[in-house]
């Protein structure tokens, strides 16, 4: 049976059943960035004086601190690439060696002996190699054209994506007498290489002006919202074992 068009509302969300939707009004060419080939860097470094290496990086440690007394948390993690240089591989040029240059900066907050929060702050410069990562050319040159200005673009893009968490401070006392603090951080980095191409996708047509939802929500009378809360737990959930496992294990 046909779907009606008129009953259907076309906005974002999940399409978890066949059958749903119904045909798209037209076929359209989108200009965005498509990624060729992606890789994972993982890393946990910890404080070493002297070059860094996978596990080590000696900008873990802060400047002399005055009067700390305990570690608290770090924070507002940022990455930003500095270098890159993509060297062909004998063979196949699409393949590259790609050489990234990049900055962690984060802050650490710890507590001092007159219980203030003093903050440091932290840059971490790495340098990572992708010995053969997808990354090819651009067969098209484009011009872009501005009321200002005609420059070329650069098609091709690396991309970093970051994920990191100090996981552990301490606060520790140095031969000379000064304390510092010591962070142990790990952080997950999604290298992308992307070329900005022209892909044909299937469209409805533009996204409908959302419904108005803009306003100031009037407070709430709290006995009211209590009055409609469910029930809660009295009590935890038990963390017990199963009576019979080999018998769990054969209805799986």
């Amino acid at each position: 049976m046909a779907i009606n068009f008129k009953k259907f509302v076309p906005r974002p969300g999940l399409v978890n059943k066949q059958g749903r939707l119904p045909d798209p009004s037209e076929l359209v060419c989108v200009e965005v960035p498509k990624v060729f080939d992606q890789c994972l860097i993982k890393r946990c470094l910890v404080y070493a004086d002297g070059p860094d290496t996978l596990t080590t990086d000696e900008e873990l440690r802060s400047d002399p601190l005055v009067n700390p007394k305990r570690y608290l948390s770090s924070r507002d993690f940022k990455i930003k690439l500095l270098s890159l240089d993509k060297i062909p591989l004998r063979g196949d040029p699409s393949f590259k060696k790609i050489i990234l240059n990049y900055v962690i900066s984060f802050y650490s907050d710890y507590l001092d002996d007159s219980g203030a929060t003093k903050s440091e702050f932290f840059e971490i410069h790495r340098t990572d190699i992708i010995g053969k990562f997808y990354c090819p050319d651009s067969i098209a040159q484009i011009s872009v054209s501005s009321d200002e200005e005609c420059e070329n673009e650069d098609l091709n893009i690396i991309k970093l994506e970051m994920v990191a968490e100090a996981l552990a401070g301490e606060i520790v006392e140095e031969d000379s007498g000064e304390e510092v603090l010591d962070i142990t951080l790990g952080y997950f980095i999604v290298v992308k290489c992307q070329l900005l191409v022209q892909l044909l996708i299937p469209a409805y047509d533009y996204c409908p002006v959302p419904r108005e939802a803009c306003e100031e929500e009037p407070e709430e009378d709290p006995c009211e919202r209590f009055e409609r809360a469910p029930v809660p737990k009295f009590y935890p959930d038990q963390n017990l074992d199963p009576l019979f496992p080999e018998y769990d294990d054969a209805e799986r």
